[in-house]
């Protein structure tokens, strides 16, 4: 394994812990105490790792040599009617973690311009920091698909009223729409994410496509 992957690792883990404690957050900002009182308003790994989606999946990824690694923390537990507003809540506690993604991408990406424009040669800080922003940038697009139980579902049941029935039934097979859409419309994803990133990229950092792969 060598240098770079281990730090998209540490970096995966990291950002995907920051993505479910946002959630709680954002629950308990909203009247919701289920995470505080489940003591996931933290960033101690080993409350929020997830066999499957913190190792299992990225070790699948990384013997398939795909071009890139992801995965999830555990789901930060809260209780949608202990919010107080009950139509919006939901989509907000849902947003709050892919909205910590693009912050964390954002301070990433502001510190790698400061580097470049200052003309700072390091090259293993602008490989972190170029990692960081990939990660948190296809972290905030994939989670923003409206595909149960991806949290940008919980914006579309905001948008869109279906019954609690529905949306728990959608919810249950949710993993399988997942499975489904990474399967059939992969390249779809990748169209989407590869736009986000590139007008990402262009405006905050302002170095293109091809000179950001470039830096890790």
């Amino acid at each position: 394994m060598d240098i770079s992957t281990t730090i998209q690792i540490i970096i995966l883990i990291f950002s995907v812990i920051v993505h479910e404690v946002s959630h709680g957050y954002m629950a308990y900002w909203l009247g919701d105490p289920t995470a505080k009182l489940a003591n996931r308003l933290n960033f101690n790994p080993v409350n929020h790792l997830d066999l499957f989606g913190s190792f299992i999946v990225p070790a699948f990824l990384l013997l398939a040599h795909s071009p890139f690694l992801f995965g999830w923390a555990k789901p930060v537990p809260y209780n949608p009617y202990n919010l107080r507003n009950q139509k919006y809540g939901p989509a907000l506690v849902g947003l709050a973690g892919p909205l910590s993604n693009l912050l964390l991408a954002l301070l990433a990406g502001v510190l790698l311009k400061a580097l470049l424009v200052f003309n700072i040669d390091n090259d293993f800080l602008l490989m972190i920091l170029a990692i960081t922003v990939f990660i948190n940038i296809l972290l905030m697009v994939f989670n923003l698909f409206p595909i149960p139980p991806l949290d940008g579902s919980k914006l579309l049941f905001a948008i869109i009223p279906v019954s609690e029935h529905t949306q728990r039934t959608l919810e249950q097979y949710g993993f399988v729409f997942l499975v489904i859409f990474l399967l059939l419309f992969s390249d779809v994803f990748g169209l989407v994410f590869n736009s986000v990133l590139k007008i990402f990229v262009n405006n905050v950092i302002g170095i293109g496509l091809g000179g950001f792969y470039g830096l890790f």
